[in-house]
């Protein structure tokens, strides 16, 4: 006989008091999947890295074991900024500050605010703007996230709101 359980895992059966079950991560993730498809698009600037960032966090829900329960969707979240890191990343971390061509998107009403986040360039750019400010993360949270020093999560956010006003142009970079 089919139970509605019958997907359950023998670990969720007798969960960890305290901690989160794969019940939880699903029942976190199936509300949160919006935001976090969104994040994943923000930081990774394409449809077809967001996809795969979202579904290598689903992945890594699935096994999550030590997550205490009520922090699924913090966890989901963070999991996914490491996620994105190694998608758009997977190199030494030169590769951070070259532009990074995307593609995928489209302009129209609203979504004019996101593709101008999604196009930020080089990466490095886009991936402070979001953790840091969007995401609301410390600076020293975004540096250890993207193996930066403070102070470069600072210059790379200041370089992307002076994107995103328009006036990155009109200021030169500094050398080194």
């Amino acid at each position: 006989m089919l139970t509605m359980y019958r997907f359950r895992s023998k670990a969720d059966l007798r969960p960890r008091s305290g901690y989160a079950t794969r019940s939880d991560f699903c029942e976190s993730l199936a509300h949160d999947a919006q935001p976090l498809y969104l994040l994943a698009f923000l930081l990774t600037g394409s449809h077809p890295d967001a996809e795969q960032c979202f579904i290598a966090t689903v992945e890594d829900a699935l096994r999550a074991i030590d997550v205490l329960k009520g922090w699924e969707s913090s966890w989901s979240k963070r999991c996914l900024i490491v996620n994105a890191v190694r998608c758009v990343f997977p190199g030494p971390t030169e590769s951070m500050r070259k532009p990074h061509g995307r593609s995928g998107v489209v302009e129209s009403g609203a979504r004019c605010t996101i593709n101008s986040v999604a196009r930020l360039s080089p990466p490095i750019q886009r991936f402070v703007f979001v953790i840091s400010v969007l995401e609301r993360y410390s600076e020293h949270e975004c540096a250890l996230l993207l193996g930066l020093s403070p102070r470069e999560v600072v210059e790379a956010r200041i370089h992307a709101l002076w994107q995103l006003s328009g006036v990155g142009s009109a200021f030169p970079r500094a050398a080194g």
